[in-house]
């Protein structure tokens, strides 16, 4: 595996890729890789020639108090694992190779109405930041193929769309969540957890269990939604939204059968985000 960090070798050494008429595929990530990662590398593995992914902490989708500086950074063990998993190149860029005017002179890219509400809500221009990153990727690397892991499920809608939107060439892959054996979701913020928030941390994923089988009997969706909030305060999570949408996004509706649960909340000084597709009955009542 190559590591690039500067944007002319990248476009030089993909340019070659192209004129090989070689498939390239794209896994963007923040680092601190973990098996769930891993996985979008192996999809990508499977669908193309070369394999790139990108690590880079992006600034500009952190909020004011957010844990931009906390953040993890493990290079060295990602460059390890990045090369286990069979990867092509690493584009590490700089903040400034990437945002050159800084922060406040970029160009942003903005989503609408699948970015609003849910993590969108919570986290006020956490969507433009990885809108506009993933949008600057796609231009540098000119992928035939991106992968990106289900967890994010929001973030998933917000760059299909903005693919559909701009009529971008790529084909635009969904990778199921990985989870640990006791089914927490994983992620690079678990490890923000102490021992005891750990062997509570499962909770949310198990409540989101039973209310997916709640709601697949025909139960009431407002009242299973208000038993599972109270469940997760009950276990010691703060919860930011618990909410059932169809798996566009938009409401649930009457006709809606196809539908997905969708939950973040806190727990200590981490915020997990979970989700789960739901299949409601004809039968299903708010």
């Amino acid at each position: 595996m190559r590591t690039l960090r500067d944007i002319s070798e990248l476009r030089a050494t993909l340019r070659d890729a192209r004129q090989k008429d070689q498939r390239i595929a794209l896994v963007p990530t923040m680092g601190n890789l973990h098996a769930g990662h891993l996985a979008l590398v192996a999809t990508a593995r499977q669908h193309a020639d070369v394999v790139v992914s990108s690590l880079f902490v992006n600034p500009m989708q952190f909020g004011p108090g957010e844990d931009l500086d906390a953040y993890p950074r493990t290079f060295d063990d990602d460059q390890h694992h990045l090369t286990e998993a069979g990867c092509d190149l690493l584009f590490a860029p700089t903040v400034s190779a990437l945002y050159p005017n800084g922060l406040e002179a970029q160009t942003r890219v903005h989503v609408p109405v699948v970015g609003e509400g849910l993590c969108g809500g919570s986290r006020p221009g956490h969507f433009d930041g990885v809108s506009t990153v993933v949008s600057m990727l796609f231009n540098l690397v000119q992928p035939d193929i991106a992968c990106f892991g289900e967890k994010d499920y929001q973030q998933l809608a917000v760059i299909r769309k903005l693919v559909a939107d701009l009529h971008m060439p790529i084909e635009i892959i969904g990778v199921p969540i990985v989870r640990a054996d006791d089914g927490l979701a994983l992620s690079s913020r678990n490890g923000y957890l102490s021992a005891q928030e750990r062997a509570t941390a499962p909770t949310l994923y198990k409540t989101l269990c039973e209310l997916r089988d709640a709601l697949a009997q025909g139960e009431s969706i407002e009242k299973v939604l208000q038993r599972g909030k109270a469940a997760l305060y009950d276990a010691g999570f703060t919860p930011d939204y618990l909410e059932l949408r169809d798996a566009t996004l938009g409401p649930v509706t009457d006709t809606t059968r196809h539908a997905v649960l969708l939950a973040a909340a806190k727990l200590g000084p981490a915020r997990l985000i979970d989700n789960l597709s739901v299949q409601l009955p004809s039968a299903a009542r708010r």
